[in-house]
């Protein structure tokens, strides 16, 4: 069994905005996987199915962004699940916009979401794949950068990086970390968006 937590903030309010990338991704999955209607449980909801014969829980924590850790950890401990078999999913203001970065473990780098997984895990051994939304403009707030929402060439580039996001998480559950790492952390590769094209006429 895997777990993979996507991170955002719940109700209308923060849909569309860039601190709701891990939810969008784990909408993106649901929708690739078949799966059916969400449940709740431990201030989450959350899907369930299985791929390549794993059984996966498809997590989005709906307790607000920097306090995650709460139902990460009660998801873990409940189904137990080592931090190995665990895929967390945020955005990053230190990424530029699109750019996939996956990791074993690590320093939070100032997501608060992550940070709070970590500290309830005890852990900066916990698995994360981060989604760059780019630095907050000059003169904005990175607070009020990260919760507007996304328009333009930006929301062009994040559905491609959630598209190829998707890809790489199902990587991960089949082939590891490692794989998934050398195969998808980077930029959209030149040209992905061409091909994705061809591939729909």
């Amino acid at each position: 069994m895997k777990l993979v937590v996507g991170l955002g903030n719940p109700g209308r309010r923060y849909e569309g905005t860039r601190h709701n990338v891990g939810f969008e991704l784990i909408e993106q999955l649901g929708r690739e996987l078949g799966a059916g209607r969400s449940q709740a449980k431990f201030d989450a909801d959350f899907l369930d199915v299985s791929w390549q014969g794993e059984r996966l829980l498809l997590v989005r924590p709906l307790t607000y962004m920097n306090l995650s850790g709460h139902s990460v950890r009660r998801f873990a401990d409940f189904f137990r699940i080592p931090l190995s078999e665990m895929l967390v999913i945020c955005d990053d203001l230190s990424l530029p916009v699109g750019t996939i970065r996956m990791r074993p473990s690590g320093s939070s780098a100032g997501q608060k979401g992550l940070q709070h997984i970590c500290d309830q895990m005890g852990s900066t051994e916990v698995p994360r794949l981060r989604i760059g939304i780019g630095a907050a403009p000059s003169g904005w707030d990175a607070a009020d950068f990260v919760l507007s929402r996304i328009s333009g060439d930006d929301r062009l580039i994040l559905d491609q990086a959630i598209s190829r996001s998707s890809q790489a998480v199902l990587c991960w559950i089949e082939s590891g970390i490692a794989l998934a790492m050398n195969r998808f952390n980077g930029a959209i590769p030149a040209g992905e968006d061409d091909k994705k094209s061809e591939r729909e006429k």
